[in-house]
């Protein structure tokens, strides 16, 4: 007699394997679906931060198994605030213009790779910095004796180098540069006696330092007999502005009393020289996009609003986008790359803002409203080739010219120069003989410039050369004077200086930026900026990290990097990290 009954156990093992085979086929079933499932993510920018991530997360090994990436773009080119063009034959940067240090810049590893550091084509500042060529005229037409310009420069740059850190005691120098930082220490500590806690501005450290320094030299020569009474004390304070001018171009801080003092020392600066790239700073995002296949970036296409924590049935993915045409896209990860302009103005619920629903933590808004974010503009003129601008005294062409403008309340301030000009600390050839000039603008200044046409641009650059450079009878006056180098050869009337063309950055009123790049003001620290690079939902909360989906929101650029903000390559360095975020939250998952 068989024991193939139905009640036997064999049939029943038999059931029970077939049960297993139809779980595990089920099982199987649901893993392709994930499989097929890949994590959408989007990067929202493609500038530096956007574009390093994308390259990174595309070229990782199983990402194309595991991902679905997409870049959505505001704007009508990829590149952010880098954006090479060509101006009077040469090429010129409109944003990013240096390599901060070649010493482990990934910037400039990736431009020696690619033969970008070498070009047929003039480009801006090919003979490098023209620090050494710069001629220092004051408002009137002389040039400041040298004696005055290299004292007052180092003074300047030891208490930046104080400010950072780098200063010591005891080093054997004519002045005492360490006790005249530690005497402006202890006047700004003095001014916040009633708070201690309370941080102070560089501008606020390197007036003191102006201060004390010219206590320490009360015993020398004050002032002086020459044209109005003009003393030594004022001829310095005069070029110790000129440095600060650069200063609010170089940190976008419009105002220096803004500028956080602690920051300074936390700032991190790559070793070796400061160059320009030849063939362009597009010429690095070109390649760094390179490898992302085509339709990867999606061109002008704006998000006005990232909807997070989405708890929707139809809906599988936790983060939703809002398009400036009405159009959505879902996501599971979304690195937002937009400026810190772009951030602020959402918080302030401003029309050009990005907004965020529910609205961003508090700890990552108030970082947001508390860290700086300037504006700078560059300001470029091509001279008429035909002019004849050659200068004996200084050299042929157009000289390297630093501005020493007189105070507001000076006497011999020349009333015809426009006062956006007035903070400008240079105009200079943008190499050595180029017939383009270039002038860096910030603050209220560089917003002004702006809406300037390109008549008031002309006019007011005009005006301010003729008060520069261009002789007077009244001005023969200053010959005389002790701290005079003597007059600058004429180099004829204002009207001889004919401008082609002129083109300008206007970073500021550019919705897609609102500005150029981030500072740490006073009241923040770089806490702030860690605070940004923070993902949402915040992994502190582990109630809320284990209920949703973790890395719904990821934020890169500039402003979220702690010692190398407002730098391209502190926003490669932020893509970086974002992108090995992702992967190491994948590859963690894929291992459990």
């Amino acid at each position: 007699m068989s024991d193939y009954t139905p009640n036997s156990p064999y049939i029943n093992l038999l059931s029970f394997l077939n049960c297993v085979s139809l779980h595990c086929l089920v099982v199987l079933v649901n893993q392709a679906k994930m499989v097929t499932k890949k994590a959408k993510i989007v990067i929202i920018g493609a500038g530096m931060s956007g574009l390093v991530a994308a390259n990174k997360l595309y070229t990782s090994p199983a990402s194309r198994e595991l991902f679905e990436i997409c870049i959505v773009e505001g704007g009508n080119r990829i590149g952010g605030r880098i954006h090479t063009m060509e101006f009077g034959g040469n090429r010129i940067e409109m944003g990013a213009t240096w390599i901060h240090g070649i010493g482990g810049s990934p910037i400039h590893k990736i431009a020696k790779e690619i033969g970008a550091l070498e070009s047929e084509q003039p480009w801006e500042h090919m003979d490098g910095s023209s620090e050494e060529q710069l001629v220092t005229v004051v408002e009137g037409g002389f040039r400041l004796d040298l004696l005055i310009v290299d004292r007052i420069s180092n003074l300047y740059r030891k208490m930046i180098e104080f400010a950072r850190g780098k200063l010591s005691a005891g080093v054997a120098d004519e002045v005492d540069y360490y006790r005249i930082a530690i005497k402006a220490i202890k006047m700004c500590s003095c001014n916040n006696k009633d708070d201690k806690s309370k941080s102070f501005s560089l501008g606020s450290f390197l007036r003191h330092a102006l201060r004390a320094y010219h206590d320490s030299a009360k015993d020398q020569e004050c002032s002086s007999n020459g044209y109005n009474n003009w003393s030594r004390s004022s001829l310095e304070d005069t070029m110790f502005a000129v440095h600060e001018n650069a200063e609010r171009a170089h940190t976008s801080a419009g105002d220096l009393s803004n500028l956080d003092y602690n920051a300074e020392r936390e700032y991190v600066q790559f070793p070796d020289e400061e160059i320009t790239i030849s063939k362009g700073y597009s010429s690095i995002i070109e390649s760094i996009a390179s490898v992302l296949p085509t339709g990867l970036i999606q061109l002008s296409t704006k998000v006005v609003k990232i909807e997070w924590q989405v708890e929707n049935e139809s809906e599988s993915r936790p983060v939703r986008l809002h398009f400036s045409d009405g159009s959505t896209m879902a996501a599971d990860h979304v690195i937002v790359t937009v400026s810190l302009g772009v951030l602020k103005a959402g918080i302030q619920n401003r029309r050009s803002g990005m907004l965020f629903s529910p609205p961003l933590p508090s700890f990552k808004a108030d970082s947001i409203s508390k860290l700086g974010f300037g504006v700078v503009n560059k300001l470029f003129l091509q001279l008429d080739p035909t002019t004849d601008h050659g200068n004996q005294e200084i050299g042929e062409g157009f000289p390297f010219l630093q501005m020493a403008f007189h105070k507001q309340e000076s006497e011999l301030r020349d009333q015809s120069i426009p006062w956006w000009m007035r903070r400008t600390a240079s105009l200079c050839p943008i190499y050595m003989n180029s017939n383009v000039l270039l002038s860096w603008f910030a603050g209220k200044e560089a917003l002004e410039l702006e809406s300037l046409s390109d008549e008031e641009m002309i006019n007011g650059v005009s005006t301010t050369i003729n008060s520069f450079l261009c002789s007077s009878q009244q001005r023969k006056l200053l010959n005389s004077h002790k701290y005079s180098n003597g007059h600058v050869n004429s180099l004829g009337s204002t009207n001889e200086f004919k401008f082609t063309k002129v083109l300008k950055s206007q970073w500021g009123l550019d919705p897609l930026f609102m500005g150029s790049y981030s500072y740490v003001a006073v009241g923040s620290s770089g806490d702030d900026l860690d605070k940004m690079a923070e993902p949402l939902p915040s992994t502190s909360n582990s109630d809320v990290a284990h209920a949703t989906p973790p890395l719904q929101i990821l934020f890169a650029g500039e402003a979220t990097h702690r010692t190398q903000y407002s730098t391209t390559h502190g926003a490669y360095f932020s893509g970086l990290r974002e992108a090995n975020r992702l992967l190491q939250h994948y590859h963690h998952h894929h291992h459990q």
